[in-house]
């Protein structure tokens, strides 16, 4: 998703499209491992952690919403603390994210022909007032996100579920027959075509339960009936989020949380800066806390350089891909080989020094981000990080490209990363017009766009689950050029559309992986974007903290197994 800077919390639908590394902020959507004072993506002891305290956690955001069916929340961050879904994640520094399961016993089972999956509910499970979690609580909490009064959700399962196309949601009384509750605990989904990943889909948001004598679209953001091991105490806008420990919510049957902490506060509104100097600080106020937002760059570098923050500092590994948009539809960037000769021009060394140096992240080859099992390591172009001049000239004479002069759009604040794109292509003759725009602008101009606005843009993506399919599919399938869409650079290949079909009808996990790289490479060999950099997130947290773990996906701190000492 197209974002301003933004917090774990609430990331994003079919990924985050960054314009910059992430900051999070709560309310609504990323090599090896190393920190600048050591952290390596986890922190404090590797038991379970203690229980009790309060834990606090500083966000840039204004608002917070507790509603599953137009939340982006990552599994693993904010919504994950009060809503349960069928299946979730269990994250590690030291291996790619497994799928486990949550709510029910298993992470799906499904047909021969991969089009029904069942998930059986575990027996015993309640909700903050102590009635059941039930099969037709999921159905319910699932046909609540088709609803047009409730927007913003992920849509994976929107396109998947079988009549979902027509389907408007259960407030004027209708049901969608593709989602069947055949008893208290059995659920069945009904698809229109095999889809391997479905498992993954499972852990988003709209897969939380929600009792249907709730769940009104006007009060659920603020009052959600929680099925985690939290319930909503209090919420101000701009202000406070309390969360207190729900006593329904029995850790036996949660493989994903610690439920650690008794209270969970979320601070709404902060200044990120002041924010983290009082944690670097370690002041008696901000020991219990941690800052939801990358650490602004003037912190980071005052945080590396003092001792006595040490391992409180803690930086992912390579995580969201950012890259060069190349738009496929230009008439300067029709041609494959001048494209090509963009992947030869362009110095990914100078890139990562604008963004702040090798703490930014790890030089990026590939499309299918680290962490993400299945991924192949491959490289097609330039051998040096630095580029080469003289290959790109060549590909340019070739395809008799002279005095090319190309516009590269980019969001206000990315105009030292975007001159270093400029000066990059200067050294082969190409002219390159910067153009900045505000948030609203790039989103009409951009996303929403016909493509006659650029030539290049400037982007990021962080997939919402750790799958090659979401990596893939939602920037550079056809079906998703305009409209909102994310396929920037608007590439249409009909044999990458049917290799990507393929690839998520496939159910076994080793085939499905070797025809996801294939896919990978396939694309590139088409240049449609300059993979640059796979980003390094760094987070800070106060002594009290441990178990602040920042999984090999995403790179963002698991918020669900953070606890406190004693």
């Amino acid at each position: 998703m197209t974002t301003s800077p933004r917090t774990p919390s609430t990331l994003s639908r079919r990924g985050i499209l960054l314009a910059t590394p992430v900051v999070l902020g709560t309310g609504a959507l990323a090599a090896c491992s190393g920190s600048g004072s050591g952290g390596s993506g986890s922190s404090g002891s590797d038991g379970g952690g203690q229980t009790g305290g309060t834990l606090t956690i500083y966000t840039t955001g204004e608002e917070m919403s507790f509603d599953p069916a137009t939340s982006q929340s990552l599994a693993i961050t904010s919504l994950g603390l009060t809503a349960r879904r069928l299946t979730a994640w269990k994250t590690s520094p030291d291996a790619p994210t497994e799928l486990i399961p949550d709510l029910a016993t298993d992470t799906g089972t499904p047909s021969e022909d991969g089009k029904t999956w069942t998930f059986t509910l575990q027996e015993g499970l309640k909700f903050e007032d102590g009635t059941p979690i039930t099969a037709a609580a999921v159905k319910y909490g699932l046909e609540r996100s088709f609803a047009p009064e409730l927007t913003g959700g992920l849509t994976y399962h929107k396109v998947l579920l079988e009549g979902g196309e027509d389907y408007a949601g259960p407030f004027s009384g209708e049901h969608l027959d593709s989602i069947e509750a055949v008893d208290d605990l059995t659920l069945v989904l009904h698809l229109n075509r095999p889809y391997g990943d479905f498992g993954w889909v499972a852990s988003n948001p709209a897969f939380a339960p929600v009792p249907e004598d709730s769940g009104q679209p006007e009060t659920y953001a603020t009052q959600p009936v929680t099925s985690g091991p939290y319930r909503v105490e209090s919420y101000s806008p701009g202000a406070q989020a309390v969360l207190v420990r729900n006593e329904h919510w029995d850790a036996g049957t949660d493989q994903a949380r610690a439920g650690g902490p008794d209270t969970i506060e979320f601070a709404l509104a902060q200044d990120a800066s002041v924010v983290a100097q009082s944690i670097i600080a370690d002041r008696p106020d901000a020991q219990d806390s941690f800052l939801a937002s990358f650490v602004p760059t003037a912190q980071l570098v005052q945080a590396r350089n003092d001792p006595k923050v040490g391992d409180r500092l803690v930086t992912s590994g390579p995580g969201a891909l950012e890259y060069l948009v190349l738009n496929t539809e230009s008439e300067a960037l029709k041609d494959v080989n001048i494209r090509k000769a963009l992947q030869y021009a362009v110095d990914k060394e100078a890139y990562r020094t604008a963004k702040g140096g090798e703490i930014s992240g790890d030089f990026a080859t590939t499309l299918i981000t680290p962490g993400i099992a299945g991924r192949e390591e491959y490289n097609l172009y330039a051998e040096a990080p630095s580029g080469d001049a003289e290959e790109a000239k060549r590909l340019l004479a070739e395809a008799g490209a002279q005095d090319l002069s190309l516009r590269l759009v980019i969001r206000d604040d990315q105009t030292a990363a975007a001159e270093s794109i400029q000066q990059a292509l200067t050294r082969v003759g190409i002219s390159v017009t910067i153009q900045p725009l505000d948030a609203n602008a790039y989103q009409s101009e951009v996303t929403a766009g016909d493509g006659s606005a650029y030539d290049m843009v400037l982007s990021a993506w962080q997939p919402d689950m750790p799958s090659p399919n979401a990596n893939l599919t939602p920037l550079f399938e056809s079906t998703q050029i305009g409209n909102g869409n994310y396929n920037l650079a608007r590439y249409a290949n009909e044999e990458v559309d049917a290799a990507l079909l393929e690839a998520s009808s496939t159910l076994d996990a080793d085939e499905a992986a070797a025809k996801w790289a294939a896919v990978d490479k396939r694309i590139m060999e088409d240049s449609p974007v300059v993979p640059l950099i796979y980003s390094k997130n760094s987070f800070i947290h106060g002594s009290g903290v441990e178990n602040f773990v920042i999984g090999q996906f995403p790179a963002y701190p698991n918020y669900l197994t953070t606890t406190l000492k004693a």
